[in-house]
């Protein structure tokens, strides 16, 4: 079950990297950055379907979407200097703790 999270977190880590390049493509004229979103992406979809062995689709779907979006988050904030309101943060805060909920409480985060 330990290789299953961590597949996870590096598809979530490979999201981010796709995700990030995107904004930094400018509409794919750049190559560095389009090379980043199908390296990011690709990874990120390979290692899921890793994943899938482990653990369900939807709870897959969930964590990895999840995660994926506060890690977006964070690198628009450190690499592209978007601001973070509060509301954004509590939402970001709410999307945490549903994972927490269906990791802690749930029987269907598990084969």
């Amino acid at each position: 079950m330990v290789k299953a999270y961590l597949l996870l977190v590096i598809a979530v880590m490979f999201e981010g990297l796709g995700t990030a390049s995107l904004q930094a493509t400018h509409k794919f004229t750049k190559l560095v950055p389009s090379l980043g979103v199908l390296v990011g992406i690709g990874g990120a979809f390979f290692c899921l379907v890793m994943v899938l062995q482990y653990l369900p689709l939807g709870i897959t779907y969930a964590m990895w979407s999840g995660l994926g979006i506060c890690l977006t988050v964070f690198l628009g904030w450190a690499l592209f200097r978007q601001g973070v309101d509060l509301p954004a943060l509590i939402g970001l805060a709410l999307i945490i703790a549903g994972i927490v909920v269906i990791n802690v409480f749930s029987k269907t985060a598990t084969h």
